[in-house]
C-alpha cells in the first residue's frame, strides 16, 4: 500500500524532477571540473598504464561474450580479468601516496557537492510536504532560499555522517572486490555478491534515516529531535520500511541501467533526479502513515490512516 501511495505522490510532484535536474547538472558540472583538475595527473598515469588497459580489455571481452551467448570463452576472460586486476592493484601500491592525496581531494569535492545537492533535496522535501498536507504549490528556488538556514544545519550534520558511511562501505566493497576477483568463486556469482552488498548498504542507510527529513519539515522537530526520532523504533516497523526501500532501490537500479544502455545515457537525465524524488516521496508517505496524519495523494484523494478516521455523522452532531 505504501508503495502504491508513493507512486501517486511521485506523479503528483513530477514537475519537481526538472528543477532537480537543472540544479544537479550545475552542481555536477562544477564538481566534475574541479575533480578532473585535482586528479588529472594521477589519472593520466593510470590511463596510460598497461595494467588498466588489460583490465578493461578483459572486462570488455567478458561482457561481449556474455551478451553474444558465447560461454565457451567466459572462463578465459574471467581469469584474464582477475590477473589484470591483481597487476592493477600492484601498480596502485607503487603510487600509494599520490593515490591517497587524490582520494582525499575527491572525498572533499564529493562532500561539498553532496552538501549542495542536499539543499536541493531539502527544498524538494518541503515542496512535497506542502502538496501532501495543503495542496500548496510553491516555487522551487523560493523554497530553497526560504529553507536555506534549516537545510544548511541539516546537511552540516547529515553530509559528514553520510560521507563517513559511504567511505566505510566503499572500503569494504574494495576489499570484497579484491577478494572475489582473487578467489575461485565464479565471476557471475562475484558480480551478484558485489551488487547485493551495495543494495544492502543502501537499504540499511535509508531505513535508519527515512524519518529524519519528514520529522524536521512535517513534524516541526528540532535538528536533535529529528535525529533522535529517526532512530526510534516505536511505530516505525523497520522491516516493512526496509522491504519497501529494497523494492524501490531495485527498481531504481533497473530503470537507471535500462536508461544507460537503451538510451545511450540520455535517459539518465530524467531517471537520476526521479530516483531522488521518489525516495523522498516514500519517506513522507511512510512518515504520514506512521504518525497517523491525513494527506493528499492528488486533488481528489485524501488518505485517512487508522489513527485518524473520518468523523461519523453521529460524532459530528455530538460535536466530537
Amino acid at each position: 500500500m505504501k508503495f502504491k501511495r508513493t507512486f501517486h505522490v511521485f506523479v503528483d510532484n513530477f514537475s519537481i524532477i526538472y528543477k532537480q535536474l537543472l540544479f544537479r547538472l550545475i552542481v555536477t558540472l562544477i564538481a566534475g571540473v574541479i575533480s578532473a583538475l585535482c586528479i588529472y595527473p594521477f589519472i593520466r598515469e593510470l590511463i596510460n598504464s598497461n595494467q588498466l588497459n588489460e583490465l578493461l580489455e578483459g572486462a570488455t571481452g567478458f561482457i561481449q561474450n556474455l551478451l553474444n551467448g558465447d560461454v565457451t570463452q567466459l572462463g578465459q576472460f574471467s581469469q584474464k580479468v582477475q590477473d589484470a586486476y591483481a597487476d592493477f592493484i600492484a601498480l596502485l601500491e607503487t603510487k600509494l601516496t599520490q593515490f591517497i592525496l587524490s582520494l582525499l581531494l575527491l572525498v572533499l569535492v564529493h562532500a561539498v557537492s553532496k552538501w549542495f545537492t542536499g539543499i536541493a533535496n531539502y527544498a524538494t522535501a518541503a515542496l512535497i510536504n506542502d502538496r501532501m498536507a495543503l495542496r500548496a504549490k510553491q516555487p522551487f528556488l523560493g523554497t530553497m532560499i526560504s529553507t536555506l538556514k534549516e537545510s544548511t544545519v541539516y546537511n552540516a550534520i547529515y553530509v559528514p555522517l553520510s560521507v563517513l558511511y559511504d567511505l566505510a562501505v566503499g572500503v569494504a566493497i574494495f576489499f570484497l572486490l579484491f577478494f572475489l576477483l582473487s578467489s575461485v568463486i565464479p565471476f557471475l556469482i562475484s558480480v551478484f555478491l558485489f551488487v547485493l552488498i551495495i543494495l544492502v548498504s543502501v537499504v540499511i542507510k535509508m531505513t535508519f534515516t527515512s524519518d529524519w527529513l519528514p520529522a524536521l519539515i512535517r513534524g516541526k522537530k528540532g535538528q536533535l529531535g529529528a535525529f533522535k526520532y529517526t532512530f526510534v523504533q516505536k511505530g516505525k516497523k523497520p522491516m516493512n520500511v526496509a522491504s519497501n526501500f529494497t523494492v524501490l532501490v531495485l527498481i531504481i537500479f533497473a530503470v537507471n541501467s535500462a536508461a544507460l544502455f537503451l538510451t545511450f545515457g540520455t535517459g539518465l537525465l530524467i531517471t537520476i533526479p526521479s530516483s531522488y524524488v521518489i525516495l523522498i516521496c516514500f519517506e513522507f508517505v511512510n512518515y504520514y502513515d506512521r504518525e497517523g496524519v491525513k494527506y493528499f495523494l492528488d486533488d481528489n484523494t485524501i488518505v485517512c490512516t487508522a489513527k485518524e478516521q473520518p468523523t461519523s455523522r453521529e460524532s459530528f452532531f455530538r460535536g466530537e
